[in-house]
């Protein structure tokens, strides 16, 4: 009740103030590739050909800055995000003597945003092929959000190479298809198109935090306001529109069992998120996304599954509550 105290304030407050927000805004456009937006470190690009396109994979490529310990870790972003929002998690890992890949993925961040066929196969695919090119073997995968469904589906796929998995607030932890009623692409991208006023997304960004401080949200939303104002943003709607696609109509749950490699679900306590939630009726919505016992029943499914509960923390613990996260973690690695 809090939570949604809190949210509504904010939502309130965007409304009464965005008008004035807008004028206000400094800051540049951005392409839909985040052309001149920096990221935390340098940024490559491995080409992949999907859908026979050839397209620019990024991706950052962080070597251990103390005690290499000959270990590599994959961080694979939500929906919302690119890998510039892992920052504290490469320092941190980093110099805990990890190698740290992250990738874009294709449809996401500095990586084109082509209007294909997505799915979490193709993406595993894209994963596996630039860590072959990078000549890194065995790795720990770490997925956030829809991150935490690809590193599901690239761990059935290549279980011979993931040490062990790490899903950090991953959606897909129930099947959409049962409580959602199915969307045309023209709606979800039309509402995508629609998506674009500063107070709005910045309302949007909040409500992935427990406690929505505009330190944690603002640069979440300030990366996809500026985006917005590309001429380009009918591109990028439509890449989130199918990603929305890709979410509700490839499900990994009922596949959790078959997962080979010790698993840590970490998840934030408060955590009521739902990809394409507003199509559902308000009852059955209400239903939806209870994170922790989602977390607890999943863990139970697999072979060598545990979960981690962090207090006071929404949809991303490693921003709001990145000690409680790293400590789950740290360890886990270790072990």
């Amino acid at each position: 009740m809090l939570r949604s105290a809190i949210i509504a304030s904010l939502v309130a407050l965007a409304l009464a103030t965005g008008p004035a927000l807008a004028q206000e805004a400094t800051l540049p456009a951005l392409g839909i590739s985040l052309e001149g937006y920096a990221y935390p470190y340098p940024v490559q690009y491995f080409t992949v050909v999907n859908d026979g396109r050839s397209l620019a994979m990024a991706y950052m490529d962080v070597a251990p800055t103390a005690n290499a310990n000959g270990r590599a870790v994959v961080l694979m972003h939500g929906k919302n995000f690119g890998g510039y929002y892992f920052q504290n998690v490469i320092a941190r890992l980093s110099a805990a003597g990890y190698r740290v890949v992250v990738p874009d993925q294709i449809g996401w961040g500095k990586s084109p945003k082509p209007d294909i066929h997505y799915s979490f196969q193709q993406l595993a695919a894209n994963t596996a092929a630039l860590l072959d090119a990078l000549h890194v073997g065995s790795v720990a995968v770490l997925g956030h959000s829809t991150g935490g469904m690809l590193a599901v589906r690239f761990a059935l796929m290549y279980p011979q190479r993931v040490t062990q998995l790490i899903l950090e607030d991953p959606v897909g932890l129930e099947d959409y298809r049962l409580k959602i009623p199915p969307q045309s692409d023209d709606t979800l991208f039309a509402q995508e198109l629609n998506n674009t006023r500063p107070e709005a997304l910045r309302a949007f960004y909040a409500h992935y935090f427990a406690h929505p401080a505009p330190s944690l949200y603002e640069p979440l939303a300030d990366v996809q306001i500026r985006v917005a104002r590309s001429p380009d943003y009918d591109q990028w709607a439509r890449a989130s529109a199918l990603a929305y696609q890709m979410i509700y109509q490839q499900p990994v749950r009922y596949e959790y069992h078959l997962l080979a490699a010790p698993t840590l679900i970490i998840v934030g306590a408060e955590d009521r998120t739902v990809p394409m939630g507003a199509y559902a009726p308000p009852d059955v919505r209400a239903t939806m996304g209870n994170f922790p016992e989602l977390a607890r029943e999943a863990a139970r499914d697999i072979p060598h599954g545990r979960f981690v509960i962090v207090a006071n923390s929404g949809h991303i613990p490693h921003l709001e509550q990145p000690e409680q996260f790293f400590d789950a973690l740290l360890p886990f690695l270790r072990s």
